[in-house]
């Protein structure tokens, strides 16, 4: 990078501060006043800085529209592909990716397992909503009032012993899911299917996809399955910085350093 273009550069993250005058710009860059008023010129005239009246400088409308706009078009699965191909290279189950639109959750995104064994799931189709791990992180993300409406419309077919019956045992299952961070449907929808998610998160932190591992019983045992919940999250966190363009959303429930063999039912709820 030429030396002109990073000192340009360099004044964007220190006027994200505050606004700082022509000498502050200067001797943060650690060069002459002629210099740094030359390139606050040139961002001005971008529209990357704007000049107060009391002569300080701050960053411009124009950043701001360029940034909603590059977030606007950012294709979480263009994004994300790569990272659910590395993580079926090394589990070998198959990798989902789902996003909530029109009140719907839909699988975006789909690596399949290199078994012979194959999920029925498609690409563009609706998961079901009351019991897919998927669904249930997008879902737990929603503020409260909206969570439990869209809680108390839906309806709750008995896929297996294990679905979800209702809405309170959904609404409570939801709450278990916004806490812990991640999600399970261990035979939920069907009986020899389990599936461990994890969400992916934007610039705001709030939950915009949600990525997940399954495989059935045949190939892989539940527990075996759950203690691949760390490379999941793991996953996903990557997915999220790239996203994002910055860390992770910072989850006070979130382990760390989470256990590579966790309780394979820390909630019974937790399905």
């Amino acid at each position: 990078m030429s030396q002109t273009v990073d000192r340009a550069l360099s004044i964007l993250p220190l006027l994200a501060q505050g606004p700082a005058d022509l000498g502050q710009v200067a001797e943060r860059l650690g060069v002459h006043k002629s210099t740094a008023l030359r390139l606050l010129r040139t961002l001005h005239e971008h529209g990357l800085v704007h000049r107060q009246q009391d002569q300080r400088y701050r960053l411009g409308a124009r950043l701001f529209a360029l940034a909603q706009e590059a977030v606007e078009n950012l294709d979480v699965r263009e994004i994300a592909h790569s990272h659910l191909a590395a993580l079926n290279d090394q589990c070998g189950h198959t990798v989902h990716l789902a996003v909530r639109e029109e009140g719907d959750v839909l699988y975006i995104d789909k690596v399949e397992s290199r078994y012979p064994v194959r999920m029925y799931s498609r690409i563009g189709r609706p998961v079901a909503i009351t019991v897919a791990a998927v669904a249930k992180l997008l879902l737990a993300d929603l503020p409260e009032a909206e969570r439990r409406a869209v809680a108390e419309r839906l309806d709750y077919p008995a896929y297996t012993p294990r679905s979800t019956t209702d809405a309170a045992a959904f609404l409570k299952e939801l709450a278990t899911v916004r806490e812990q961070g991640w999600a399970t449907d261990l035979g939920g929808h069907e009986e020899s299917i389990n599936c461990v998610a994890a969400p992916i998160r934007g610039t705001d932190g709030r939950v915009v996809a949600a990525m997940s591992v399954s495989a059935p019983n045949v190939v892989v045992g539940a527990d075996e399955l759950l203690a691949l919940l760390p490379l999941v999250r793991r996953t996903a966190d990557a997915i999220s910085r790239e996203y994002s363009g910055t860390a992770p959303h910072s989850d006070p429930h979130s382990d760390p350093h989470p256990d590579p063999h966790p309780d394979p039912h820390p909630d019974k709820e937790a399905r």
